[in-house]
């Protein structure tokens, strides 16, 4: 193995031995550094990558590629933010133990292997090694029958998912006789690449929850734990869409585009008609999850290298935005509340800089300048329009209108006063407060000055 080869991996086994350190610790020193090692090991593969060189392959199979360490950096900063997020609420769940840490960094692990990847079989390994930690941690809260609930019917239809991506990989590999990702080409008239593109476009669809492989999403959201979530609607879909554009960017969208066109319509309708419809916070944002990722697919139809390159700024703003939302909702969320959107009436009162966090995410969400939210839907809708998709960007439009009514009903009941007796609120606490300062501000930058972020993913995408 050459240094090229160890520098690549780096990344990868600075998160491995981060999970094992955890793990081990544990045995000496229970729930104490569990967290800290976390947050270090994921920063320290976030900043490695930021300093290795660009090497389009090497003996591994994995490659880092501008891509490649640009999605190493976001999801190791993200994993770093949600243990921030998730280590108070831990604590008030007396869930403090090493398992969630060593999980979630083995998680990432996966996603970074996929975006990483140099050939179809790494890059399964990674889609089933994240899901594999996000089955265990969905169901990490033993004391809540909802977290049991989630796992298993994220664990259920995950393994359908992954049937129909390894059934797909399968007969690509049958198709054109290689894994390699230079392989991958449109199918033509061949039988075989057909059938494999058609069984791999419905697993990745569950990957990011496109209609009609959504129906997961709103229950695991409502049950899993809030900092669980937090990261799976942040780093889980990182990973998909990065798949997502490995294989398209090897085949282009021209032969799926129908099939693609319409997942996005029906995913930005349906999730944004099916949001008016929720009382609880946490479903809510369920089912706006499945509308993003159709604002997303959206402009990869457009097939130019803006409309690849602005689903990269979108990831990084929906990062935000979702750690945002789910960091405030978790440092709200008291032992008997934090479900209802009612519960959060008068707290922004009550405890200003969270409601205020939670606010400026769903503002955000909304797509409302001068917000980072409002700049990424600028990106897309734009980029939709220069590939001559008229009609889905006018869909578009229409959905993102109707979803201004439910972010701002949870914006309102922040600041109506309650006339009922108020429920006790958890204390702000410093690892929280971290996280979300940095989310809320990632908002405010990128929505006012969103120009080298955005210069630096068109030519990651060139």
């Amino acid at each position: 193995m050459s240094v090229a080869d160890l520098w690549s991996i780096t990344p990868l086994g600075i998160l491995g031995a981060g999970a094992l350190v955890i793990l081990l610790l544990g045995a000496v020193t229970p729930g104490r550094y569990g967290n800290s090692v976390g947050v270090v090991a994921s920063l320290a593969a976030a900043g490695w990558a930021l300093q290795s060189p660009p090497l389009a392959a090497t003996g591994t199979g994995l490659v880092a590629t501008p891509f490649a360490r640009f999605f190493t950096v976001l999801l190791g900063v993200t994993a770093a933010l949600a243990l921030l997020i998730s280590r108070d609420w831990l604590v008030r769940r007396k869930m403090a133990g090493e398992e969630y840490p060593a999980t979630l960094l083995f998680a990432t692990l996966g996603m970074v292997t996929v975006a990483c990847a140099g050939n179809l079989l790494l890059l399964f390994l990674g889609l089933e090694a994240l899901t594999f930690a996000f089955y265990i941690l969905a169901a990490m809260d033993r004391d809540d029958p909802d977290s049991a609930e989630a796992g298993i019917k994220y664990l259920l239809m995950g393994g359908v998912a992954a049937a129909f991506i390894a059934f797909g990989l399968a007969l690509l590999y049958a198709g054109t006789g290689s894994l390699e990702l230079s392989s991958v080409a449109p199918p033509g008239r061949n039988g075989l690449l057909l059938a494999g593109w058609g069984l791999l476009l419905a697993g990745l669809a569950f990957k990011v929850s496109l209609v009609p492989f959504h129906l997961w999403t709103p229950d695991v959201y409502e049950g899993a734990p809030t900092p669980v979530v937090a990261f799976l609607a942040t780093g889980s879909k990182s990973a998909g869409v990065a798949a997502t554009l490995i294989l398209l960017g090897r085949s282009g969208t021209g032969f799926l585009h129908h099939p693609l066109w319409l997942l996005a319509c029906l995913s930005m309708v349906v999730g944004n008609l099916a949001a008016l419809r929720q009382s609880k916070i946490k479903r809510m944002l369920g089912y706006s999850a499945i509308a993003q990722m159709g604002y997303l697919l959206m402009a990869l139809l457009s097939g130019t290298a803006t409309g690849a390159a602005a689903p990269l700024f979108y990831l990084v703003v929906y990062g935000a935005m979702n750690l945002a939302a789910f960091g405030a909702v978790a440092a709200l969320s008291g032992e008997g509340g934090g479900d209802l959107m009612d519960d959060y009436r008068g707290l922004g009162y009550r405890a200003p800089f969270r409601g205020g966090c939670l606010a400026l995410a769903m503002i955000s969400l909304a797509g409302i300048p001068p917000t980072a939210g409002f700049t990424g839907k600028f990106a897309l809708f734009r980029a939709t329009l220069m590939g001559g998709e008229i009609s889905l960007a006018v869909v578009g439009v229409l959905s993102a209108a109707v979803s201004v009514y439910f972010y701002l009903r949870v914006v309102t009941a922040l600041y109506l006063r309650s006339n009922e007796e108020e429920t006790p609120i958890p204390a702000a606490t410093p690892a929280s407060s971290v996280a979300l300062a940095l989310s809320a501000a990632l908002l405010l930058i990128l929505g006012v000055w969103p120009g080298p972020l955005l210069e630096l993913v068109e030519v990651i995408m060139k």
